[in-house]
């Protein structure tokens, strides 16, 4: 995982323990004094709620225990494609330019420009270095792209 990704679920994590779990643990206690639980949709609702939060928090805590941090910026530029990089591409075809982040799984977002590690194109890139052409199967067929830069933001 980035740094980037690390900051982004501790702050997840931070919000769910210290704003949402009480929140929720308020709205059970407000239920409850409404009497009768078996009928009360507050309560179930806020029940439902609760249990989302929790396992939230759990899979957070299980993720960052076990996750690598890797600091690119700290990594020599050699000029080759490795996780964490921001690569230039340039479609051979058509002159269309596009710029992607490898990351990991949990902060991928195709259109912030952030590439699973794991994804199609990720894995035709990654060993590859500046200069290189790399065919690249899509839905649509095979596009070839020349790796114009890799940097290390």
């Amino acid at each position: 995982m980035t740094v980037n990704g690390e900051a982004s679920l501790r702050d997840e994590l931070k919000q769910l323990k210290s704003v949402e779990r009480p929140r929720v643990i308020q709205a059970i206690a407000e239920a409850r004094e409404h009497g009768d639980l078996k009928e009360n949709a507050e309560y179930h609702a806020a029940r439902d709620q609760q249990s989302f939060i929790e396992g939230r928090i759990q899979e957070i805590e299980s993720k960052l225990s076990m996750a690598q941090v890797i600091d690119v910026t700290k990594i020599e530029n050699t000029g080759k494609v490795i996780f964490g990089v921001t690569v230039k591409l340039l479609n051979v075809e058509n002159d269309e330019q596009v710029t992607y982040k490898i990351v990991g799984e949990d902060e991928a977002d195709i259109k912030a420009g952030k590439l699973s590690v794991s994804s199609p194109i990720a894995r035709a890139l990654v060993g590859k270095s500046e200069g290189d052409v790399v065919a690249i199967r899509v839905p649509s067929g095979t596009v070839e792209y020349e790796i114009e830069s890799v940097e290390h933001l």
